[in-house]
């Protein structure tokens, strides 16, 4: 009981949402036909997980591959709580697998318990482009914040607060969508009209930016002036550098831009918000709903 005392509101409820998920709204294809750049046909998406697969917290994670046709879902808060912020969630996974509930749908019911709607991103994996493994998962999530954009009228919204969230590889991806200084695919109908560029992002143990080994920024995504404000967590004996983290911190204020920080001595990798009482770093959606309203993005003013 003194562990449950100690969870702050933001947490407790995160806690709650993670053992009932919401009921999933509107689920939409990103694009109108075939994605940019698709030369084969994989193997029919499905879930992959096996019972050999670490567990997380005690419980195992669904891992999906094979996705060739990216998908929005869109999981709606209750309306007494609705901000009409709106957060896209890019499940990590390498680029191979997409970690679908542990960075997808258990962050959409956090995101529900403080008013903002959470819609989860099923991006193509595995990666297609061999030297660019990033490229298929960052058009997709362009195109999706346009298609989001787009539709915030339509779902309630409000234009400025749409943000965007990441884990690992699909930190990556939600950095490179708002870092972008060009739109990384043709255009294909007016909704590539839209701007993509998120109003707010937030990397959970992004990589990306660090080779291993190295102690510079890698320079596949450049940080220039306009990025969106960031809020970013790592452990530091993540195999995933955390200068990752850290180093694109420094360079968003460099470039004039924004930027929280939260750096723990442990955790590792892929824990997701799956609270565990042994491992502080797992706090990490108290501090991030904390940056959230101190930015005023969890006001119902006006609502």
């Amino acid at each position: 009981m003194s562990r449950v005392r100690r969870l702050s509101p933001a947490l407790f409820l995160a806690a709650l949402a993670l053992g009932a998920p919401p009921p999933p709204g509107p689920t939409l294809d990103v694009w109108p036909g075939r994605p940019p750049g698709e030369t084969r046909t994989l193997p029919a998406e499905a879930e992959q997980t096996r019972p050999t697969d670490k567990l997380v917290a005690g419980r195992p994670v669904l891992r999906l591959g094979n996705v060739s046709t990216p998908q929005l879902t869109v999981h709606r808060p209750e309306p007494r709580l609705d901000t009409g912020a709106a957060v896209l969630i890019c499940p990590g996974g390498g680029f191979n697998i997409l970690a679908y509930d542990l960075e997808g749908t258990e962050v959409a019911a956090w995101l529900n318990g403080l008013g903002v709607t959470g819609i989860v991103l099923k991006y193509r994996v595995p990666a297609r482009d061999p030297a660019r493994r990033w490229l298929a998962a960052a058009q997709d999530a362009q195109r999706a914040m346009s298609l989001v954009r787009a539709k915030a009228g339509e779902w309630g919204l409000r234009t400025d607060r749409l943000g965007i969230l990441g884990f690992s590889a699909g930190g990556a991806t939600a950095a490179y969508t708002a870092l972008a200084a060009e739109r990384l695919y043709p255009a294909v109908d007016a909704t590539d009209t839209v701007a993509w560029r998120p109003d707010f992002a937030l990397l959970i143990y992004t990589g990306g930016f660090v080779e291993r080994g190295q102690t510079t920024l890698s320079g596949v995504m450049p940080v220039g002036p306009g990025a969106p404000p960031m809020f970013l967590v790592h452990a530091f004996d993540d195999a995933v550098p955390v200068q990752n983290s850290l180093l694109l911190a420094a360079e968003l204020r460099r470039q004039g831009g924004s930027a929280e920080v939260h750096v723990y001595d442990a955790g590792g990798h892929g824990y997701g918000l799956r609270p565990d009482p042994a491992l502080p770093v797992t706090s990490w959606p108290e501090r991030a709903a904390a940056w959230l309203g101190r930015r005023g993005l969890l006001d119902r003013a006006g609502r």
